[in-house]
């Protein structure tokens, strides 16, 4: 008994979910079997199963915390929030990309329950770029705007996938960010 109680405590569930983000991340859905994801998360195929329920079920969990620790942190200008992603992006030495886009093309077309979660997230994205486009530019049509830097984000997020260069993925952020110049 005593080690169940030491077991449950050594298990940090956030730690736990982000080794599956970077598992999922790592080798894609179809390719992460639940043994990998045991090993990641340092746990038994058995808890795993017990803590979260089959893969399908512990992978939406996988997206919510990515979405969570990339979306849902004190919301910053559009500009820096760009800016981190182009960072994040050059800081992964794996390149792995971003697990919302991968996911998009590994996963949403087979799937369309984690389809329809993967595209959750995007819209969460371009409401967020939305939010800021109306509160900088009024003057702008800030559906249009959002959508256009959504764009923008997951082609930053692909283009660092192929050992792009700091400047090559600023210049691509900087046509974007110059549409909030102006009036206010």
């Amino acid at each position: 008994m005593d080690d169940i109680i030491a077991r449950l405590k050594d298990f940090d569930e956030q730690r736990a979910l982000d080794s599956a983000v970077d598992c999922f991340w790592h080798r894609g859905y179809e390719a992460t079997t639940v043994r990998d994801l045991a090993e990641a998360m340092r746990i038994g195929g058995a808890s795993l199963y017990n803590a979260y329920g089959d893969k399908r079920a512990l992978f939406a969990r996988a997206l919510e915390r990515y979405a969570n620790r990339s979306m849902h942190q004190p919301k910053q200008a559009i500009a820096a929030f760009i800016a981190e992603i182009i960072d994040r992006s050059l800081k992964d030495p794996d390149r792995k990309g971003c697990l919302l886009v991968n996911s998009a093309l590994d996963v949403a077309p087979h799937d369309a329950t984690l389809g329809k979660v993967v595209a959750g997230y995007l819209d969460e994205l371009r409401a967020f770029f939305r939010r800021n486009v109306e509160a900088a530019r009024p003057d702008l049509d800030a559906e249009a705007v959002a959508d256009h830097l959504l764009g923008v984000l997951l082609g930053i997020r692909v283009l660092a996938r192929t050992r792009a260069r700091r400047k090559a993925l600023e210049a691509v952020a900087r046509p974007a960010l110059a549409l909030l110049d102006g009036p206010r």
